[in-house]
């Protein structure tokens, strides 16, 4: 009778706990012509249901309080349950006393092949490989949670990112392209491993920076904010001398160029000159995009 009662206390826990995360999820299959488009659907529902209803840290989020994020699954082939596709990952947080979202996360991931069973359940469980479409979907919810966390505390997100590490640790036994070093140098292992490496705090330093000294003070003293978002990028530019062209570098760029662009153009008046040449310098990818920031 204990064992039925402890059981029943555990399962309504697991109903009343809250979830962190309100993800919009599209899966695209056009260029698949051989199949029946409701399996896309169904694909679509359960990872929505999955990324939205799993309780992934423990703690309690009001509606308003989660995050923003989506994820779009693009299906480049299927045969016999098995999907080839890319997945597309973004997040965005509020900014304080503001309608304003900024961007976070902007991330492609295009070793996204997995085996998809229709109407199966997707369960997570953090020490167990049960499918490459569970511990993609799971990495990339805590990537998300990290890196929001980051941007409120410096190395706030340390939990969330420990979690997408074991998620890692495991998936790699799995043979899934993506999970290791020897599948590319920009992949998650490479996310992950770079972010928990101290050789890249400053990153995790400039994301900081960047929101709490930048962005939510932007309505409290336009000036100040923008001369701490400068600062946050030359805080980033740091890596540049110990690892020029870095991953984590072009992954905040991919998220961030247009609204640096953006800030950096308007607003009150301060030297952006020096600015502009250290975005020349450690993300030349973008020297277009630079080129409209206006002095």
């Amino acid at each position: 009778m204990k064992k039925i009662a402890s059981f029943l206390f555990l399962f309504f826990i697991g109903l009343t706990q809250a979830q962190q995360l309100n993800c919009t999820v599209q899966v695209i299959s056009d260029k698949v012509t051989n199949a029946n488009t409701q399996i896309f659907k169904n694909l679509e529902k359960s990872v929505s249901e999955f990324v939205n209803k799993t309780d992934w840290t423990g703690e309690e989020y009001k509606q308003h309080e989660k995050i923003n994020c989506s994820m779009v699954i693009t299906v480049n082939s299927y045969d016999s349950n098995q999907f080839n596709a890319t997945l597309q990952i973004e997040s965005s947080r509020p900014i304080f006393n503001s309608s304003y979202a900024s961007p976070v996360f902007n991330y492609n991931d295009k070793d996204f092949n997995f085996r998809y069973i229709e109407f199966e359940n997707l369960i997570f469980n953090p020490a167990s490989f049960d499918s490459n479409l569970v511990s993609v979907l799971a990495f990339y919810s805590y990537m998300i949670l990290g890196f929001d966390a980051d941007t409120y505390a410096l190395n706030g997100g340390r939990s969330c990112f420990d979690t997408a590490q074991q998620v890692l640790s495991v998936a790699q036994q799995s043979g899934y392209k993506g999970w290791s070093q020897a599948d590319g140098n920009q992949n998650r292992y490479f996310l992950i491993s770079d972010l928990l490496s101290g050789t890249f705090d400053a990153f995790r330093e400039s994301m900081y920076q960047y929101h709490r000294n930048g962005l939510d003070t932007m309505t409290k003293d336009n000036k100040v904010a923008k001369e701490a978002i400068i600062t946050s990028i030359n805080t980033l530019s740091s890596i540049y001398s110990v690892r020029p062209n870095a991953f984590l570098t072009r992954v905040f760029f991919d998220a961030k160029v247009d609204e640096i662009v953006s800030i950096l153009s308007g607003g009150p008046k301060v030297p952006v000159s020096d600015a502009i040449d250290t975005l020349n310098r450690i993300s030349p990818l973008n020297s277009a995009k630079w080129a409209t920031i206006k002095l």
